[in-house]
């Protein structure tokens, strides 16, 4: 039996990246897997994420189905919250899974982006505050918004509306007293609608998640053309900033394989962190919660805040 007077071993903070990087180089691999999240813990806990230079403005986009688009969304928002930075983040999505996540409310009978597009209402009048953290405030989706397309065919302006509600609310963060908005996320739904491209031209980044899966790549060029369209007809500053491989498997040679090939077309945008396959983080939403709160220790929360951190530090050069 041991000795309970005994101290439990303690690595000095100094020590302990090494000594975790030296525990993932032998034994199990759930031991390394363990050691190598632990390591990668202690780094994010020292690290600094600098405010950009100017709010940064992502439009969250493809037109492809379960990537992980409004996953990304959500959990890269928060991400950036937890580490100091002032975020919005804008659900235009109809089925409302971003403000699911971040824990707002979305019933008919809440004010959502459907009003700031149609109903002459401000940003400023349909932001809620998310459970996520003080620093993180979210414009909701209402099922309205699934007939948004049609009417706005013939409202003037129609591809600018979301911009000239946005460029209004910006401006005015001193006025009402607020700090000013490093972030902003736009989280469009699975097409390329008027919805996506009000998201397109209010951005000045698009940031795109790609699953590790067969057919990654397929439907990629229609995307790459409509940001092209956008970018030459109604946004010249639009750019293709981040792209983020999620769904990611080490142990497949497909995801392998789908990870080379998407860092070959794109080698500027392609984060350097890949989103592993996780039970954590399709269990957050269930509970109106992101990954980076439900299982802080996860290896899903720790990734998504090492791709946050990545975004932190292109936007601060």
């Amino acid at each position: 039996m041991a000795d309970p007077r005994k101290k439990r071993m303690r690595v000095p903070e100094s020590e302990r990246e090494s000594f975790y990087e030296a525990i993932a180089t032998q034994g199990s691999p759930i031991a390394a897997e363990l050691a190598q999240s632990v390591s990668a813990r202690e780094r994010l806990n020292r690290a600094k994420f600098e405010k950009p230079q100017a709010t940064r403005i992502m439009a969250v986009t493809n037109q492809k189905g379960g990537v992980g688009k409004t996953t990304t969304t959500v959990n890269i928002a928060a991400a950036l919250a937890k580490h100091g930075m002032n975020v919005l983040v804008i659900d235009s999505d109809p089925q409302g899974n971003a403000s699911t996540a971040l824990g707002i409310e979305h019933h008919s009978d809440v004010a959502s982006i459907y009003d700031i597009l149609l109903g002459g209402m401000s940003i400023a009048e349909v932001t809620e505050q998310s459970k996520e953290g003080p620093s993180l405030r979210v414009v909701p989706a209402t099922i309205e918004l699934a007939g948004a397309e049609i009417e706005l065919v013939n409202v003037d302006d129609r591809e600018r509306r979301l911009k000239v509600a946005l460029d209004e609310y910006l401006s005015t963060t001193s006025d009402r007293g607020e700090e000013r908005v490093d972030y902003v996320l736009i989280d469009c739904p699975p097409s390329l609608g008027l919805l996506t491209i009000n998201a397109m031209v209010a951005a000045t980044e698009v940031f795109i998640p790609i699953q590790c899966e067969y057919y990654a790549l397929e439907g990629l060029s229609q995307l790459l053309n409509n940001i092209n369209l956008v970018k030459n007809s109604m946004n010249e500053v639009l750019e293709i900033s981040t792209i983020l491989l999620t769904m990611f498997d080490r142990r497949t040679n497909l995801s392998n394989e789908v990870a080379l090939d998407v860092r070959e077309h794109f080698p500027d945008a392609t984060l350097n962190t890949k989103i592993p396959r996780s039970v954590r983080i399709s269990e957050a939403p269930s509970f109106q919660q992101t990954v980076i709160t439900y299982d802080p220790a996860s290896p899903g929360a720790i990734a998504y805040e090492q791709a946050s951190l990545e975004i932190a530090k292109r936007g601060a050069k």
